[in-house]
């Protein structure tokens, strides 16, 4: 990763007092690092059981904890959501004034404490014994009462916090946060959550782009240029005007795709007898063709990465065309 730096003398006397600031960020990563490993080596049965406790649920899954842990239970929720597992976060402190509401019988609780003996979730771990709603732990404190009470623990190995006097969270949220994220990637692919899901729950920004179908842009019916085999060019060039996309496909009897003729192919047959010729005589024959469940991405990606780049490709199915896509419709979407 490269910075850029900026020098600047203290207000105090003009001059700079020297940090190793780069040992220190060093340090701070090395030992959050090894956290994530120890964790990582430590999962078991325990992780596969927590997990078929949150894919076995019929609502969602209520993230809540206090603090800094309340602070990574948002981010999880957001993940768990964002990946197909519907999910929110529930404030403790506000669970014991009315938001207990919000947690149903079908759900199942994530609740994150490192100590597991937070006073504030108390009403929550109650609540979800009272109806019988699963509770998963995350915790270092293995005796805790959040440890006792939940349906399954996941334990956070000891390891030293980054912030020198030992205080601020710091590893222990790093860990956290980490297998938050291994949790909705483990229900994501149990539940088989596929890219065109993911695209349903991300619709805006580059991510929602990149997802786009070629079916989302490509245009149909009569947009479509095409000709068969024995129309004189001097007809296929007027469809190729009017249809404004620099091509024309050829289709045989059975509407099947046998042949493309580009502007391309026009300058390569500009003869005295080009508007006398057939279609067929004229078309490059077993043209390239993209499917309307494939990514736009892909479209853009043939229509450069070839000798000869071409500005339109056609969607077919059963290699008969059902639609058109110009490069420009992929730049418009925002696919580049």
């Amino acid at each position: 990763m490269t910075a850029v730096v900026k020098s600047s003398a203290s207000r105090r006397g003009g001059k700079v007092r020297p940090h190793d600031d780069l040992a220190v960020a060093g340090r701070v990563l090395r030992l959050e690092a090894d956290g994530i490993r120890t964790l990582a080596q430590g999962l078991g049965d325990g992780f596969v059981h927590a997990i078929d406790i949150l894919s076995q649920r019929t609502g969602r899954i209520v993230v809540t904890g206090m603090g800094k842990s309340g602070h990574i239970g948002r981010k999880i929720a957001a993940t768990l959501a964002s990946t197909g597992s519907p999910a929110l976060f529930v404030h403790p402190a506000e669970a014991s004034h009315g938001d207990l509401g919000m947690i149903a019988v079908g759900d199942a609780v994530l609740a994150l404490s490192n100590s597991g003996g937070t006073p504030e979730l108390s009403d929550i771990i109650a609540h979800t014994r009272r109806f019988r709603i699963p509770l998963v732990a995350i915790t270092a404190g293995a005796g805790s009462a959040l440890a006792e009470a939940a349906d399954a623990t996941l334990l956070l190995p000891r390891a030293d916090e980054a912030c020198p006097l030992g205080l601020a969270p710091t590893t222990s949220t790093t860990m956290t946060l980490a297998l938050g994220d291994a949790i909705a990637i483990a229900l994501l692919e149990r539940h088989g959550f596929s890219m065109s899901d993911f695209k349903t729950l991300h619709p805006g920004g580059q991510l929602g782009r990149r997802l786009l179908k070629i079916a989302d842009i490509m245009h149909t019916g009569d947009r479509l240029p095409l000709a068969r085999p024995d129309s004189p060019m001097s007809e296929a060039i007027l469809v190729m005007t009017k249809k404004s996309f620099g091509c024309i496909g050829i289709v045989d009897d059975d509407g099947r795709l046998i042949g493309i003729i580009t502007d391309g192919d026009l300058r390569r047959h500009m003869t005295s007898d080009l508007l006398t010729q057939r279609a067929g005589d004229v078309m490059t024959a077993h043209p390239k063709t993209i499917r309307p469940q494939q990514l736009a991405e892909e479209a853009l990606a043939m229509m450069n990465m070839t000798e000869r780049p071409f500005t339109a490709l056609f969607v077919a199915e059963d290699e008969r065309p059902i639609g058109i896509v110009h490069v420009h419709d992929c730049l418009r979407a925002g696919v580049a």
